[in-house]
């Protein structure tokens, strides 16, 4: 019985050995070189990082590389990003040889040239004004390439569209204030409602992000509402997160033209998950209008709602067709850059940390299958189903690229 004990036993010499135990291994953290190029367009004003980001990266070892005057048109000077840890660079040159290079308008064919092979990309993409040979270049650096617009998160939603939709929303009504008002594109009309006055009519097509922020202010204006959408769902929705009764209605043409004809206000917030929105407005439509109305195209960055809607610019951003004033600037948001600048910097940030904690973008690919919806270009190979379609370009599913590697 003794010999029995000692045998399943274990000395105590035994219990002080280290035991075999099953970990989970950390993987070890990514330091990245960022780079943040000034932006080549005009009416481009937001930066991807603003300051208080840059420190947080840098505070976590990893290089951060701005040029000269990146941040300025958003009111983030140079010393602010010098102060946070960044490298000031006097050109784009040196920005271009960072790990990851993060922007927030396409990037410019100069900008592809000047790129060594295998970085990471994050842009917008704007499909619109894209084209097969500036995928085809893309696709011959070897390059990984983001879109904010097809980010997802773990519910499905779009967290940069609906960051920039908010900010959109609340901006559009104020910018339809400001030419409703307006001497020469407007009736001297101010926004919102008086006791005595009629209150001024907002319509607005399509019951999203856009639609809810741009209701939200135009109420607290004192403006009568309404909603219209072709989802009963979205509708009820809206409704609900307003907090309030509003007029909402489905698209019945005979109904959106009845009220087109009394309001004062027009946005246009339709959005579409494919390549087009759907033009609901024909131009016959807009003839019966009031003149001196105001027309305030979101959609236009997805070809615009209006038969009458042509993109304008931040320059130039208004013109008149038939006595209505049309809005049709793609980037809205970049109108108020240093909030807009904030709100993508505060999504950007948690993601390149995660990055780090993973262990690298290839890593973050694989583990995070939301996020990898944002990718569109995968090690040179083109990885979105709609931007073959569009420009007769070989894809291949991402999911089963990753699994290959």
């Amino acid at each position: 019985m003794n010999e029995e004990k000692k045998y399943f036993g274990f000395s105590a010499k035994e219990r002080l050995l280290p035991q075999e135990e099953l970990l989970e291994i950390a993987p070890q953290k990514f330091k990245m070189v960022i780079g943040i190029p000034k932006e080549l367009s005009a009416d481009e004003n937001r930066v991807a990082l603003v300051p208080d980001a840059v420190n947080i990266l840098t505070e976590s070892g990893h290089r951060v590389i701005v040029e000269r005057d990146a941040g300025t048109a958003a009111h983030f000077s140079n010393e602010k990003y010098a102060e946070a840890g960044a490298e000031i660079v006097e050109t784009s040159d040196e920005v271009f040889k960072s790990d990851i290079i993060i922007k927030i308008s396409p990037f410019e064919e100069e900008e592809i040239d000047k790129m060594e092979k295998q970085k990471t990309l994050f842009s917008s993409i704007f499909l619109p004004d894209r084209d097969k040979s500036y995928f085809q270049k893309l696709m011959s650096k070897k390059v990984t390439a983001i879109a904010y617009e097809y980010i997802q998160d773990k519910t499905g939603a779009f967290p940069v569209l609906k960051s920039m939709s908010e900010i959109i929303g609340n901006t559009s009504v104020l910018i339809a204030a400001e030419y409703l008002s307006d001497a020469e594109y407007g009736r001297g009309e101010m926004l919102g409602g008086f006791p005595g006055i009629k209150p001024t009519e907002v319509i607005i097509i399509g019951a999203g992000t856009v639609a809810e922020y741009a209701a939200h202010t135009a109420l607290g204006l004192g403006a009568l509402v309404k909603i219209f959408d072709d989802s009963m769902y979205k509708l009820r929705a809206i409704e609900d997160k307003l907090k309030t009764r509003v007029f909402t209605a489905t698209l019945q043409p005979k109904l959106l033209l009845k009220a087109l004809r009394e309001a004062d206000v027009v946005i246009a917030a339709k959005h579409t998950s494919g390549y087009m929105a759907p033009c609901l407005i024909t131009e016959d439509m807009v003839k019966q209008m009031k003149p001196g109305a105001v027309i305030v195209d979101v959609s236009i960055d997805q070809g615009g709602c209006f038969e009458t809607s042509r993109v304008t610019s931040h320059r130039n951003p208004v013109y008149k067709e038939y006595g209505v004033t049309h809005y049709c600037v793609p980037n809205i948001a970049s109108r108020v850059p240093h909030t807009a600048s904030y709100s993508l910097s505060n999504l950007l940030t948690p993601l390149l940390m995660s990055i780090s904690d993973l262990g690298g973008i290839d890593k973050k690919l694989k583990k995070d299958a939301a996020f990898c919806k944002g990718a569109y270009i995968y090690n040179g190979i083109l990885t979105n189903k709609l931007i073959s379609e569009l420009y007769d370009l070989p894809w291949q599913d991402l999911e089963l690229l990753m699994a290959a590697f």
